[in-house]
């Protein structure tokens, strides 16, 4: 067991590693970050000053090891639009993000889960059609459409508006957690179809165990194995799969930070933004693969 932990730490920093180079590279050969930063008008001098200021006439491998070590040190940089550190930046705007991302993903869970289930063990019946017709539409639905659709009926109908931070986190969450939603009533549905008609239900069957404790005691923890990992690719989302949905709804996360920092050239906050996200994702499937070690007895074993 000391073995696994030990891998998936190793792959995890290697995978950071891999990402911040990738990150730096993409930065600096997708054009001058200098250049970027001044009026398209500006005379050379001024942007040899930038570059100057910002290290960028010294050798890539100078450039990089002193990102990589301010990395270390916690010196991410500034922003160049509000002068302050971009992770002051993102940490104000992280608590809408966490918010509008956790409650999409209670309603998934909460929805999902339970409707796939139920269809499942009522396989064949109109409840497990009406289940299948809306994971599909939910998976297929564009969240930006299907919240524009409900701002616009809120605003026609009801005279409401849906948007903006003093709004509910109610319809953003509704609008970013429908495919998932979907897309955990179609997993669930699946996971639990293959476990119930496995051998050993059947020989629990036969020894006469009774059907609700077959899928208490057997069913649940081998159908959760797909869906830890599916839960797990969504909580390590939440920081980047929100971007749309906070446009449309005004919200004031990091997503909408995001676009506002590429369309400003706001390179510094762009950076540790990504990096953000990798790092979201990196830890979401460790903390996956940790939990398969609770989950299933056969890597223990192994």
């Amino acid at each position: 067991m000391i073995g696994y932990i030990l891998s998936r730490l190793i792959r995890a920093v290697a995978t950071l590693l891999i990402t911040v180079t990738l990150v730096f590279l993409f930065i600096r050969f997708s054009g001058d970050p200098a250049a970027a930063l001044v009026p398209p008008d500006a005379p050379q001098e001024v942007i040899d000053q930038y570059a100057r200021a910002m290290g960028l006439d010294q050798p890539i491998w100078v450039q990089y090891t002193g990102y990589v070590g301010g990395l270390l040190q916690g010196d991410f940089g500034f922003s160049i639009h509000t002068g302050l550190a971009v992770e002051e930046v993102f940490l104000a705007r992280l608590p809408h993000t966490l918010e509008l991302g956790l409650t999409a993903l209670a309603m998934a869970i909460a929805i999902g889960i339970p409707v796939g289930a139920i269809a499942a063990i009522r396989r064949g019946s109109a409840l497990d059609r009406f289940v299948m017709a809306f994971s599909v539409f939910a998976f297929a639905m564009p969240n930006f459409l299907f919240g524009l659709l409900m701002i616009l009926i809120a605003a026609l109908v009801f005279g409401t508006f849906l948007g903006g931070d003093s709004a509910s986190v109610l319809w953003p969450a509704l609008t970013l957690g429908l495919a998932a939603m979907g897309s955990f009533a179609r997993f669930t549905r699946s996971s639990v179809l293959e476990t119930i008609n496995a051998p050993y239900m059947r020989a629990a069957e036969a020894r006469g165990v009774p059907f609700r404790l077959r899928l208490i005691r057997h069913a649940a923890p081998n159908a959760a194995i797909p869906l830890v990992t599916l839960i797990g690719l969504s909580l390590g989302a939440l920081v980047a799969g929100s971007v749309v949905t906070e446009q449309v709804f005004a919200w004031p996360g990091v997503g909408q930070l995001l676009v506002r920092s590429v369309a400003t050239r706001d390179l510094a906050q762009v950076q540790f933004l990504v990096l953000v996200v990798a790092f979201t994702m990196v830890l979401a499937n460790l903390l996956v693969d940790f939990l398969y070690l609770l989950i299933d007895p056969r890597i223990r074993a192994s």
